[in-house]
């Protein structure tokens, strides 16, 4: 069965999802970042990118956030190309851990591998792993074009962000020492996670996780560049990654109520992949007590739902005119 939808249809109901939630008051900036807790606490914007590249957008969609744990998809895409599936799968995994995204208990318990790329001790792995094995700055060089190669256009560095994480990164630092103990990293400790302390204070838009998001719907064909970021036989697997923890141990709440793989991040952004259809992203700095950006879950169930989309309903969707 095919549903068609028309762009005119997304645009009506994305505004729609802005105006019934923008004056939403729940949550509260992350404080444990500092420099999270300064950020204006009413930004909001949601942004819509479509297959054929076009870009529908509401609300605050230029403003560069930090970009925090969504970056670990882009991460994991770029060791997904550079090693393949398979041994991504051997060396980290790709199993939630149903703990929160910082656990070291989650180490504790599953010592033969990190469990997956999306949660910190993943992800830090997953940057001790980033080619060449070795060399901070070609590493760094490496993670910054494959997010800009995935978002079209570069992130940029946000200085403050990058200095108030390093100052305040204290689980992370006994999260990369005890995969070192376990062997599950591998490159140097410390360079691994300043790597990904830097990653995590990159700052970019909702337009761009849109395009993100839509670079991976697309089997890696960013739809606004026209440039294959990855090979899209890795657009199911990281897709699958995404569904299986992207809410942490609220994965499943969130895909059972939203109906689409998405990512949050503490910075007050989600990206959501919606397969052969679009990339949706919203922000929002208020997040629950989870880490998750309140606004920003509300905008993208919100659209999901009025258009009765979702990855599990069985039916192709058909974007026209």
């Amino acid at each position: 069965m095919t549903k068609n939808i028309s762009i005119s249809q997304i645009k009506e109901v994305v505004q729609q999802a802005y105006a019934e939630i923008k004056n939403n008051t729940d949550g509260k900036n992350a404080d444990y970042i500092p420099f999270l807790a300064n950020i204006d606490k009413n930004l909001f914007g949601i942004s819509v990118c479509l297959l054929n590249g076009e870009t529908i957008t509401v609300g605050d969609t230029d403003y560069a956030f930090g970009i925090e744990s969504v970056s670990k998809v882009h991460t994991a895409i770029l060791i997904l190309q550079q090693y393949g599936a398979e041994k991504v799968l051997e060396m980290i995994g790709a199993d939630a851990t149903g703990l929160p995204f910082n656990s070291i208990f989650a180490i504790l318990l599953e010592n033969e591998h990190p469990s997956t790329p999306l949660v910190n001790a993943g992800a830090i792995s997953a940057c001790s792993m980033v080619q060449p094995i070795g060399k901070s700055d070609e590493k760094w060089s490496a993670i910054v074009d494959n997010i800009t190669n995935l978002c079209g256009s570069a992130p940029k560095l946000l200085d403050e962000l990058y200095k108030s994480e390093s100052d305040t990164n204290y689980n992370n630092r006994s999260i990369a020492w005890l995969l070192k103990n376990y062997g599950r990293i591998y490159d140097d400790p410390p360079m691994a996670l300043d790597l990904y302390t830097r990653q995590c204070s990159l700052g970019v838009t909702a337009t761009q996780l849109a395009i993100t998001g839509a670079t991976i719907a697309n089997g890696g064909l960013n739809p606004v560049t026209k440039k294959q970021a990855f090979n899209e036989e890795l657009a199911a697997p990281v897709t699958s990654l995404i569904a299986t923890v992207g809410f942490y141990e609220h994965s499943g709440d969130w895909m059972y109520t939203s109906g689409i793989p998405a990512k949050t991040g503490v910075g007050g952004g989600v990206m959501g992949v919606l397969p052969g259809v679009m990339g949706i992203s919203a922000f929002a700095p208020p997040i629950d007590e989870v880490g998750n950006s309140v606004k920003a879950q509300l905008a993208i169930k919100y659209v999901m739902n009025k258009l009765g989309l979702n990855v599990f309903n069985g039916k192709q969707i058909a974007i026209v005119e």
